[in-house]
């Protein structure tokens, strides 16, 4: 007998009024005696959410109490001969569960997103994935969530739990480029100053906080990000809107690993552009790219 196919269950835990009320209660409670804050405001429409780092089970707990309290929806991708599994499948359907059938009969993890897009209208609806793929040390990224984000056409939304500053929620709505290498070697730039539970056990490796800049020092970083090559004080300043910038704050960005100056052989110019640090740092002080 041929089995039924699986698709993504339309209503799921997060369209319940268990969830729309009971758990936002205990998660706003929670959060205010935890001492947790939220990260701004979700992105809208649907996207594939990385949450990062991924050491520890709290993470999934402050992630899905960011969600709840910001009124988005996740879905979560598992084997489907999980969830043909008489009440535990009915049960992880019902928490937002994809059922991923990698034989080449099934229905294939971008597709099903594809159809499921097409026939719904979306308002925050998040794909999540782990690029650890496991709280464990690892030492690299599973991209897959790169290839579902350029298949469906879909922003990747960078979610964070941070247990440095105690906070949770997306800081950044990402859009792939033509050079996917690129693409993660920024997006995990952006993730070494976010400090996970156990910091032995994250990836990338944390390398601190973010410094702190002025509002200047971040309009360089700003208008460095969307120039190509080095370019020069005068340009930045003038993008800027300002007559001058001083080169304190310069040599300031320099010091803490952000930007870079222009080298030759016989002198240093006057000219600059951001490291892969100030790439990533980049992600954090703009919500989209």
């Amino acid at each position: 007998m041929t089995k039924k196919t699986l698709y993504i269950r339309e209503k799921t835990i997060f369209d319940g009024i268990f969830t729309k009320y009971f758990l936002k209660f205990i998660f706003t409670l929670w959060f205010k005696l935890a001492g947790w804050k939220l990260h701004k405001i979700a992105p809208e429409g649907a996207g594939v959410a990385i949450a990062a780092p991924h050491t520890s089970n709290w993470d999934f707990i402050y992630a899905l109490g960011a969600a709840i309290l910001q009124d988005v929806k996740i879905y979560f991708s598992v084997k489907e001969s999980l969830c043909r599994v008489p009440l535990l499948g009915a049960w992880m359907m019902y928490l937002g569960a994809i059922p991923i059938n990698r034989t080449s009969q099934g229905l294939g993890q971008v597709q099903l997103i594809k159809q499921f897009i097409e026939s719904q209208k979306l308002n925050r609806v998040f794909f999540l994935f782990t690029p650890e793929g496991t709280r464990g040390a690892v030492t690299k990224w599973r991209t897959g969530f790169y290839h579902v984000a350029q298949e469906c056409n879909l922003p990747i939304f960078l979610a964070k739990v941070d247990y440095a500053i105690k906070e949770a929620g997306v800081f950044h709505t990402f859009r792939v480029t033509q050079d996917k290498n690129r693409d993660i070697e920024e997006i995990q730039a952006a993730y070494s100053s976010v400090q996970g539970k156990h910091l032995k056990d994250q990836y990338p490796s944390f390398s601190g906080a973010l410094p702190k800049i002025s509002t200047t020092e971040k309009q360089i970083i700003k208008i460095l990000y969307y120039c190509k090559g080095f370019t020069t004080a005068s340009e930045i300043a003038n993008k800027a809107n300002l007559t001058i910038i001083e080169q304190t704050m310069f040599d300031y960005l320099i010091n803490v690993g952000l930007l870079e100056q222009e080298k030759t052989d016989n002198y240093v110019k006057a000219s600059y552009q951001l490291t892969l640090a100030g790439r990533g740092c980049f992600l954090h002080l703009s919500p989209n790219a």
